[in-house]
């Protein structure tokens, strides 16, 4: 047991070395900073124009007489701000962990040292073990260090400081963000191992992410009737629930067909996950954490299964890597 830990921490060290000297991580991670920054930076300066509105006319109103505590200030929603990062995440941290799990396999193939690896007391669980809890340990900084930037833009830009609820709200979309991102390094590292030619495999993921990323979300919306007015239709027009699941009750094939082609996309899930504990889903806006979970619990559950479901395809899967080194 201790000389297969050793053995699989010395790959997850490993990884981790070989991935810091991989200008394309770099890339990539700066990539995803940049462009969620940018899509942070004008969503708070809107709130801060906002919170600045608001000061000025308080200001005012006290000024003729009135007292602050008669001035309550609207409702800032600071999280709402994440969209445009939340999205960025869905698409490029995806293309991330393609990259990440591809370089995984090729920084072997490549270099030929996994005949050499090979000759070692060393079994396939313990090598792929190692290669996952390496990159898992490079998902988790790289996400980590993201969303405490987005934290500290809210504040500084936006003016509005985050509570100890919001805070821990972002680390659980934090959490769900490693899970996804995380699927799609396994999807590239299985693929990557397990066809004969590398260049194949990852436009073989490509396809994938192309499907699941931005094909599946696209048309779960798009056929959506609901998504066709803002703020819904049936919401639009004061339509019950009851009322509303019977109009739908009418096109259950076509909704069946419509939400299980949403249903397959990990990225709709943790959209509809971090939207909900963002308060983006104003249906959500103003419960507990607890509340939202209990009622999205099924989004996390995607999540995590459709990981393990691919862990376990990786892990226990014979793979032939005899053949692969033979490139």
């Amino acid at each position: 047991m201790t000389s297969g830990w050793v053995a699989t921490s010395t790959i997850a060290g490993k990884e981790v070395s070989d991935a810091r000297r991989t200008s394309l991580l770099l890339v990539m991670t700066g990539f995803m900073f940049l462009a969620g920054l940018v899509a942070l930076v004008v969503s708070a300066i809107a709130l801060h124009d906002e919170v600045l509105t608001y000061n000025e006319a308080k200001a005012q109103l006290i000024e003729l007489g009135k007292s602050a505590a008669s001035i309550p200030p609207p409702a800032f929603v600071p999280l709402k701000l994440l969209r445009g990062f939340i999205e960025y995440i869905e698409i490029i941290g995806a293309v991330l962990g393609i990259v990440l799990g591809y370089r995984a396999a090729a920084s072997e193939r490549g270099r030929n040292t996994l005949a050499l690896i090979l000759t070692r007391p060393l079994t396939q669980t313990m090598f792929i073990c190692g290669k996952v809890l390496g990159n898992l340990a490079l998902i988790t900084i790289v996400l980590t260090a993201t969303f405490a930037l987005g934290a500290v833009g809210i504040m500084l830009i936006g003016g509005v400081g985050l509570t100890l609820d919001e805070m821990l709200r972002l680390l659980i979309i934090d959490i769900a963000a490693v899970i996804y991102i995380t699927i799609f390094f396994v999807l590239g590292l299985l693929l990557s191992l397990s066809m004969r030619l590398l260049p194949n495999a990852l436009l073989a993921a490509f396809a994938i992410w192309l499907a699941l990323v931005l094909i599946a979300p696209q048309i779960g919306d798009t056929l959506d009737p609901d998504n066709q007015v803002a703020g819904g239709v049936f919401r639009t027009l004061g339509i019950a629930k009851p009322d509303e699941r019977a109009i739908l009750a009418t096109f259950k094939t076509y909704e069946t067909i419509r939400d299980g082609i949403e249903q397959a996309s990990p990225a709709k899930h943790f959209e509809r996950w971090s939207f909900a504990l963002t308060g983006i889903k104003e249906t959500y806006y103003g419960q507990s954490i607890g509340a939202v979970m209990a009622d999205r619990w099924s989004d996390f559950v995607w999540l995590a299964g459709g990981l393990a479901a691919l862990l376990s395809l990786l892990l226990f899967r014979r793979l032939d890597f005899t053949r692969l080194t033979k490139d």
